[in-house]
């Protein structure tokens, strides 16, 4: 498998992930440039992402974008790991659902939210903040994460904006702990140091 990847970006979750899963060895990370939020950088021609954007994963014929869907693939391909619900293993749909809510919903109101793009119509299609911070809640209420007891592939998702973002965290003590909790793996310190290399590479 090949993952493409650009140091500090949405693709550091998926960088990850790999470490969570034992893959970190057995996939060739491909460091490509981005054009980023304040302007710099560039689409880089060897980026197989048609949009020039991270992370994008290749196994073989399969090419997958959007880390809702690569953490689900790669989960798949290594369910040894325990790192998510297996299709007809209870708890799938929780995952899938929280896959899904993550991209088609958090990101979204995030986005809108830090650019000042939230309207009365995107909220009542998309809901806001206060929303998220409820559905988090509920969840937390039933366990130490988001599928109960055991911290997974969806923990680590939903938990990245926030992590990357801490100016975003809702003022609330259950969900602030859940953050500790995700923010103590190891795999977020792998990936920093990771990421870290690279930029003094590319400097």
């Amino acid at each position: 498998m090949i993952l493409y990847h650009s140091p500090r970006t949405r693709s550091s979750s998926t960088i990850a992930l790999l470490h969570e899963l034992g893959l970190f060895d057995a996939v060739e990370i491909r460091v490509v440039t981005v054009r980023r939020g304040d302007g710099s950088g560039h689409a880089d021609p060897a980026n197989a992402h048609p949009e020039g954007k991270v992370p994008y994963l290749v196994d073989g014929d399969e090419h997958i974008r959007e880390r809702g869907a690569i953490f689900t693939y790669l989960c798949e391909k290594t369910p040894q790991a325990g790192f998510a619900p297996q299709p007809g293993a209870p708890g799938r749909g929780a995952f899938l659902s929280w896959m899904a809510y993550y991209q088609g919903v958090m990101e979204p109101v995030m986005v809108a939210t830090i650019l000042g793009l939230a309207t009365d119509g995107f909220a009542s299609t998309f809901r806001g903040r206060d929303e998220i911070t409820a559905e988090l809640r509920r969840a937390l209420d039933r366990g130490d994460y988001l599928l109960g007891d055991r911290y997974s592939a969806a923990d680590l998702l939903v938990a990245s904006p926030y992590l990357w973002l801490p100016d975003f965290v809702p003022d609330d003590g259950v969900i602030k702990a859940w953050l500790e909790r995700c923010a103590a793996r190891e795999s977020p310190a792998q990936t920093a140091a990771y990421d870290s290399t690279l930029i003094a590479d590319m400097t």
